[in-house]
């Protein structure tokens, strides 16, 4: 069974502000880093694309078990069921999560410290720096 290991991290200068996704996908011993920006976003807005862009990102690998990281403790939360989904805006993208999360065998998602996910991080702030700066 090919299993991805998704690390997804969402960055925004302001709350809202420019934002930009990072992640990384591991699977049968290669690493792809995704670093892009989406515009102008909450830092939430932003976890949900990060998430939702590494398990397209999984399923265009054809993996069929998934494994992901993230910070973001709300996420973590609203994906497993324990806190529900109020902000209207967060609604599509938890749908679009639980949806593409479900298209796998298996699926698990847990929380990890900050500290435990700075490639993520890193290519985040990399997507919401100014244009020049993502160079």
């Amino acid at each position: 069974m090919k299993k991805a290991v998704i690390y997804a991290d969402g960055a925004s200068s302001g709350n809202p502000g420019v934002s930009g996704i990072g992640v990384v996908v591991a699977l049968e011993n290669k690493t792809y880093e995704i670093s892009e920006h989406i515009g102008i976003a909450t830092n939430n807005v932003a976890e949900y694309s990060a998430l939702i862009r590494g398990l397209e990102k999984a399923a265009e690998l054809d993996a069929e078990s998934v494994e992901v990281f993230l910070d973001s403790e709300l996420l973590v939360r609203q994906m497993t069921g324990a806190y529900k989904v109020k902000n209207e805006n967060l609604i599509p993208l938890w749908r679009r999560a639980r949806e593409l999360s479900s298209s796998f065998r298996f699926f698990s998602i847990s929380h990890i410290p900050r500290e435990l996910n700075k490639q993520a991080d890193k290519l985040a702030k990399k997507g919401a720096a100014p244009p020049a700066a993502r160079l």
